[in-house]
């Protein structure tokens, strides 16, 4: 027998997995039909794409993240300049089975966490091109076009909710989590990628930056948080200069006069573990 089609496998790990599903309109239960798509009782479905993934979406919805962008984020990641970082998530969510990443872009974070472990990974995001690639790429986790604020979840799915570097809905974090299940939120602290924001904003209030806000919002809203600073620097190639402007917002504003010149890099995050 040959190998499955992308669109099989994808609906395989799908079916193994459907209990974490839930209908974003009618929030019924969802069953994989004839390996092409996925249905609720009420008929509302949503077609697997022959890549492999399924797009959840209730409406059309835009982006302003583009295939070079992801394009860039996973030659950036997978140079490994965020190795020490996933390290830190792995063992913050060693015993979880079930793992959802939010604004999972092309998924290399949850690909490469994963790929250490046993269990199912479950990446979303609103961006199409995102999970586009990541199917393209990651074919062993599950991968969806959707938005949490119409979740397609069930509640109390999730071992583990990851939210690396991208906005949260924390009540839906909540309703997704087993209890005694984690989120585990980074976020950029002040010396995050200082070298690119010294060059880009150099006398000007953008060349500091502070997380207070979002981890004291982040304190109010879950139980047990633990906040955990990671901050190392490490050699950056020149060939991959182009791809870290091109990931990050800070690239997007650069003027064509201005010269960027790096050879290291500094990741500076806090990782922020909260418990429901």
């Amino acid at each position: 027998m040959g190998a499955l089609s992308k669109r099989a496998a994808g609906a395989a790990l799908m079916e193994k997995n459907i209990t974490v599903f839930a209908c974003p309109i009618c929030k019924k239960p969802m069953l994989v039909h004839e390996q092409g798509r996925l249905e609720c009782s009420m008929h509302h479905s949503f077609d697997i794409a022959k890549q492999g993934y399924v797009n959840m979406l209730t409406q059309g919805a835009t982006s302003k993240y583009s295939k070079d962008l992801f394009e860039s984020r996973k030659a950036i990641i997978d140079s490994g300049i965020y190795d020490l970082l996933e390290e830190k998530i792995l063992e913050r969510i060693a015993a979880a089975k079930i793992v959802l990443d939010t604004g999972c872009g092309e998924g290399s974070h949850l690909a490469r966490i994963m790929a250490h472990r046993e269990g199912i990974g479950i990446g979303i995001d609103i961006a199409k091109e995102g999970i586009l690639a990541a199917a393209r790429h990651y074919p062993q986790q599950i991968w969806c076009v959707g938005d949490l604020a119409k979740s397609p979840f069930a509640k109390t799915s999730f071992d583990a909710i990851l939210n690396i570097l991208s906005p949260a809905n924390y009540e839906e974090f909540k309703r997704l989590l087993v209890p005694g299940g984690c989120v585990i939120k980074v976020v950029p602290q002040s010396g995050y990628l200082q070298e690119l924001r010294t060059q880009l904003y150099a006398d000007s209030a953008k060349e500091t930056y502070s997380n207070e806000q979002t981890v004291e919002r982040f304190r109010e809203s879950f139980a047990d948080v633990i906040v955990e600073r990671v901050t190392y620097t490490v050699p950056l190639a020149s060939e991959l200069v182009p791809a870290l402007l091109e990931m990050t917002p800070m690239g997007w504003h650069k003027s064509d006069e201005a010269k960027i010149s790096l050879h290291e890099i500094t990741i500076d995050v806090d990782v922020l573990v909260g418990k429901v």
